[in-house]
C-alpha cells in the first residue's frame, strides 16, 4: 500500500524521487506526487493515475530543490483524485503517508472547530494540520511531531518536510514499514529497500513506534517513548538489476520464468542433498512437542497454507487449523498452550497477518513465519524464520513467491514429521529426492508456454470461468481463479471438484469454461468423474494434466494443457505454472494492465 521516498540531498532531488517512485509503483498507483523545498518555499506536482502522468507534469514544470518527499498512492480515504493525492500541505508542513489514521474524524472535527480549512478528503491532511498547529504554538518541528504522534490511532508510515527547515526530514512508523538509507553527505527515506536501490544499499529498518530526524550528515532515531535508540545498519542486498524486467514484456512473465531458479535457491536452504535430509535454517528449534498447528495468511499465501495443511496432516499427523488472517482474531480462536502458529506473507508486512501474529503471541504460541523479506516486521517478531529466496517480486499478482512458499512448506512439513517420529529415514530420503526434482519439473512446465498462449483466446471471451481440483489441486483451483480475476477482470471461482453437484453445477452452460486441474494419480478418476458431469451438461472443459491423464480423459475437451508427469508431492508447485501462464496470456489478450491491475496493490499494510 502506498510508497514513500524522501531525500535530503546535495544535488537536485526531483528526478531521483521520481525514480524511487517507479520502483514503488507496485505498492499503489491511483495517484502520485512530489514536493521539494527551494529558496524557502515548498512546491509540489501531483497527478491522478499512473506515474507517467506525474512525469508529464514534471516535464512541463520542473521542481528545483535539494530536499523533498514523494508518494505513490493506493486510495483508502477519498477518491483517487489530484486533490486527494499526496503530498499534502498545511501551513509550513508538507506530508506523505502510508496507512490509515483510524481516529481522523474526531481529529478533523477538532481542527475545523479551531478554524482549520481542509482541501482534501484524506485522513492524511489531518496529520499535517495537527503538526502545523503545534508549530504555530511555538514548538520546533521535532517537538511538534513528538506531540502529535501519540494522538494518532491506526497504522502509518509518515514523512514530513518543513518550509523553514532546508536540512531536515522527519519520519515515523507504526504498523507500516519505513526504512532509512545512508549515503555520502546525504540521507534517504523509503517504504522499502527497493525505493533506495539506486541510491544506497546501507539501510536501517525503523522498529514499531520509531521516529527519526534525517539530515544530510546524520540520522537520529527515537523510540515511541522519545528515547534515542540505534537501529542496525545493514546491506539491503537489493540491486537495480533485481527489479528490472530484462527482456520480458511484463514483470509477471519474468517472475513466472524465474521459478525454476528461485525454487532451487530456496530448497538449498532446506535440503541436504549429500545425506538426503530435510533441515531448518535454525536446527535447534524444537518441534517435537508441537501438538497442533495454526496456519494464518491472506490471498495467494492462504492458498499455499491450504496445500500445507494437507502435507502437515499427511506427514506429521498433526491437526491443522487454517484461517484467513483478516478473520482470525474475530472468532476468538482456542489455541492450546505451546501450539505452533505459522504465518505466511510475501512481504512480511501484511497488516491483517501481522495483527494475527501478535494475537497468537499473546496466546503463548510459538511463532513461525514464511516470508520473502527476512528483514520484515514479521521476520523480526518470529521465533522461527523460514525465508523464501524468491527475490523481489514486482508484479502485483504473486507467482514465484507462491511456489517458493510451497517449497518451504513442504520441507517444513517433512521436518515436523521427522521431529514427531512420524517419518522414517527412507521416507525422508524419498521426500528430499522428490523436492529436488521440482526445479527441473518447473522448467519442463514452462516449455508449454506457447501452447497455453495459443489457447488463451478460448478463455478471454468468457464472462465467468470455473476451476476444479481435488486434494492439493483444490487450493490450486482457488489460486488459478484468483489469478484470472486479479489480472484479466474475468469473474472466476475455484471449487473442490466433488462440490460441483452441491450447487455450482447450476452455473454450467456452453458459455462457462471450466478449468480442471487433474494430474494422473490417486484422485484422478474421481476428478474426471466430476469433469464428465460438467461435460454432460454442455460445459466446455479445459483439462490440465500429464500425458497419461490427457490420453485417458482428453477427448471431448475444449482444450488440453499437457504437463510433465511428476510425483504428487511436487504437483502443486509444477501445476502452478500453467494456471499462472493461462491467467497471464488471457490478460494480455484482453489488453489489461498485467503488472498493475486496477484497484490492487502489492503490499497490503492496512487492515
Amino acid at each position: 500500500m502506498c510508497g514513500i521516498v524522501g531525500i535530503v540531498g546535495t544535488s537536485e532531488v526531483a528526478q531521483r524521487l521520481f525514480d524511487g517512485l517507479k520502483r514503488l509503483e507496485y505498492r499503489g498507483y491511483d495517484s502520485a506526487g512530489i514536493a521539494t523545498l527551494h529558496d524557502g518555499e515548498i512546491d509540489r506536482r501531483r497527478a491522478e493515475g499512473k506515474l507517467s502522468n506525474l512525469q508529464a507534469r514534471l516535464a512541463e514544470n520542473p521542481l528545483p530543490g535539494r530536499i523533498g518527499i514523494a508518494h505513490t498512492r493506493w486510495a483508502t480515504h477519498g477518491a483517487p483524485t489530484e486533490d486527494n493525492a499526496h503530498p499534502h500541505i498545511a501551513g509550513d508542513v508538507t506530508i506523505v503517508h502510508n496507512g490509515i489514521i483510524e481516529n481522523f474524524k474526531p481529529l478533523r472535527d477538532e481542527l475545523i472547530a479551531d478554524g482549520r480549512v481542509f482541501k482534501s478528503q484524506t485522513d492524511t491532511e489531518v496529520v499535517a494540520h495537527l503538526v502545523d498547529r503545534e508549530l504555530t504554538r511555538g514548538r520546533t518541528p521535532r517537538e511538534a511531531v513528538a506531540t502529535v504522534l501519540p494522538r494518532l490511532h491506526g497504522a502509518f508510515a509518515i514523512a514530513f518536510l518543513f518550509r523553514n527547515e532546508p536540512d531536515l526530514l522527519i519520519a515515523a512508523r507504526l504498523g507500516a514499514p519505513l526504512t532509512v538509507g545512508y549515503g555520502e553527505g546525504e540521507n534517504y527515506l523509503g517504504s522499502d529497500a527497493h525505493a533506495l536501490a539506486t541510491l544506497t544499499r546501507r539501510i536501517a529498518y525503523l522498529d514499531e513506534g520509531d521516529w527519526a530526524c534525517v539530515t544530510r550528515e546524520a540520522v537520529e532515531i527515537f523510540d515511541r517513548e522519545n528515547n534515542p535508540v540505534e537501529r542496525p545498519i545493514v546491506d539491503s542486498g537489493v540491486t537495480p538489476m533485481a527489479i528490472d524486467k530484462g527482456n520480458h514484456r511484463h514483470f509477471m512473465l519474468k517472475e513466472i520464468y524465474e521459478q525454476p531458479v528461485v525454487v532451487a535457491q530456496t530448497l538449498r536452504s532446506y535440503l541436504s542433498r549429500i545425506d538426503e535430509r530435510v533441515a531448518l535454517p535454525i536446527p535447534e528449534f524444537d518441534l517435537s512437542g508441537v501438538k497442533r498447528v495454526t496456519i494464518v495468511a491472506c490471498g495467494t499465501s492462504f492458498y499455499a497454507g491450504m496445500v500445507a495443511k494437507y502435507w502437515f496432516e499427511q506427514f506429521a499427523r498433526v491437526p491443522v487449523d487454517l484461517d484467513v488472517a483478516s478473520e482470525f482474531r474475530y472468532r476468538a480462536p482456542v489455541m492450546e498452550e505451546g501450539g505452533l502458529a505459522l504465518f505466511i506473507s510475501q512481504s512480511g508486512e501484511t497488516a491483517d497477518t501481522l495483527a494475527a501474529l501478535r494475537h497468537a503471541r499473546a496466546e503463548n504460541q510459538k511463532i513461525a513465519v514464511v516470508v520473502n523479506v527476512p528483514s520484515s516486521t514479521m521476520a523480526r517478531e518470529a521465533d522461527l524464520l523460514l525465508p523464501t529466496h524468491a527475490g523481489p517480486e514486482i508484479g502485483v499478482a504473486s507467482t514465484k513467491a507462491f511456489t517458493c512458499q510451497l517449497a518451504v512448506l513442504a520441507a517444513f512439513a517433512a521436518n515436523l514429521a521427522t521431529a514427531k517420529g512420524k517419518l522414517d529415514r527412507d521416507e525422508e530420503r524419498r521426500i528430499v529426492r522428490h523436492l529436488a526434482e521440482a526445479p527441473a519439473s518447473l522448467n519442463a512446465a514452462l516449455a508449454y508456454d506457447e501452447a497455453i498462449e495459443a489457447m488463451a483466446h478460448v478463455i478471454a471471451g468468457a464472462r465467468d470461468v470455473l476451476y476444479l481440483g481435488r486434494g492439493t489441486d483444490y487450493p490450486l483451483a482457488l489460486e488459478g481463479a484468483l489469478k484470472l480475476k486479479e489480472i484479466s477482470y474475468i469473474h472466476a471461482e475455484g471449487y473442490a471438484a466433488g462440490e460441483m453437484k452441491h450447487g455450482p453445477i447450476a452455473l454450467i452452460d456452453e458459455n462457462v469454461p471450466v478449468i480442471v486441474i487433474a494430474p494422473s494419480g490417486p484422485l484422478f478418476d474421481k476428478t474426471v468423474s466430476n469433469m464428465q458431469e460438467v461435460q454432460a451438461r454442455g460445459g466446455k472443459v479445459v483439462l490440465i494434466s500429464d500425458y497419461d491423464g490427457i490420453f485417458a480423459a482428453g477427448d471431448n475437451c475444449l482444450a488440453t494443457i499437457t504437463m510433465p508427469k511428476v510425483h504428487p508431492l511436487i504437483a502443486p508447485l509444477v501445476y502452478a505454472v500453467p494456471v499462472q501462464l493461462l491467467a497471464y496470456h488471457v490478460a494480455v489478450a484482453k489488453g489489461t494492465d498485467v503488472d498493475q491491475p486496477r484497484n490492487l496493490a502489492k503490499s497490503v499494510t492496512v487492515e
